[in-house]
């Protein structure tokens, strides 16, 4: 193991301390990641990506998020009706999706996305992307309305068997958590809000998904789990990192995510 500070991490380091974390070949890998974290890294992000995909083999995926609702977003969306020439032209201005949309969710995310044999799930706002022997499965899903829930790449990665890696981040960054959150009887909600191109028609669509936890809950659920999974965190470089299996993860998290919506008392209507 590279200690921090002496010389850059390689893709073997980094391979090594993938398998010390529990990557094993043939493991179907959803990864949310800081690549600074890591510390120096010989390669930066495309090192990292390269190092995640030895670790799971020919028979492994690799997916992040790729996520663009920083790009693709009304900027005015709590403006009923009509716009004025203002905030027309800002509609105007916002790109449509597409496959090769840059995506603002970290180096590592982008570095994979922008892979010539990366696939790319299409909601225009929370899109997955993916390598490997599942790639195609993963991103083959796609539901407008709750976009991280049951026929989305997340749920494709939980019919994989699949595990969150979380190097240099939390629980906060964890999307399956989202994911349990769909499920939950009183899931919090907000709306969507994006353009589309249908039929050739520019036009906004709106969609409702679970709501944003801002780090209220999350991060309580995903140490209780930890805790009781006997997850251990796990240095490579200077990140620390956690693999955690989703189909534990997610009959856990509704429950406690039913539980601690439910002591927070009726929200908005």
């Amino acid at each position: 193991m590279t200690t921090p500070g002496t010389r850059p991490l390689t893709t073997a380091d980094l391979v090594e301390g993938w398998r010390r974390v529990g990557v094993r070949e043939g493991m179907a890998l959803i990864v949310h990641s800081s690549l600074s974290s890591l510390g120096r890294v010989e390669g930066g992000a495309a090192a990292v990506v390269a190092g995640l995909r030895e670790a799971v083999g020919p028979g492994g995926t690799v997916a992040v998020p790729a996520f663009t609702s920083g790009t693709v977003h009304d900027p005015a969306p709590g403006h009923g009706g009509p716009p004025g020439p203002a905030l027309a032209e800002l509609r105007a201005a916002v790109p449509l999706f597409h496959a090769g949309l840059p995506c603002d969710t970290g180096a590592v995310a982008e570095a994979l996305r922008a892979l010539p044999e990366s696939l790319r799930s299409t909601h225009p706002q929370v899109s997955v992307a993916a390598v490997g022997a599942h790639a195609r499965e993963v991103t083959a899903r796609r539901s407008l309305g709750f976009a991280v829930g049951r026929e989305s790449p997340f749920g494709a990665l939980h019919d994989l068997g699949g595990h969150v890696l979380l190097v240099g981040v939390g629980h906060n960054r964890n999307t399956f958590l989202h994911y349990a959150e769909t499920f939950a009887p009183n899931r919090r909600l907000k709306l969507r809000r994006f353009p589309m191109a249908i039929q050739g028609e520019r036009v906004w669509i709106e969609a409702p998904d679970v709501g944003d936890d801002n780090d209220t809950h999350f991060p309580v659920v995903g140490r209780e789990f930890e805790e009781l999974a006997g997850i251990r965190e796990v240095l490579v470089g200077a990140a620390p990192c956690r693999l955690v299996p989703v189909r534990e993860l997610i009959p856990f998290a509704v429950r406690r995510l039913t539980e601690l919506l439910a002591a927070d008392g009726p929200g908005e209507a």
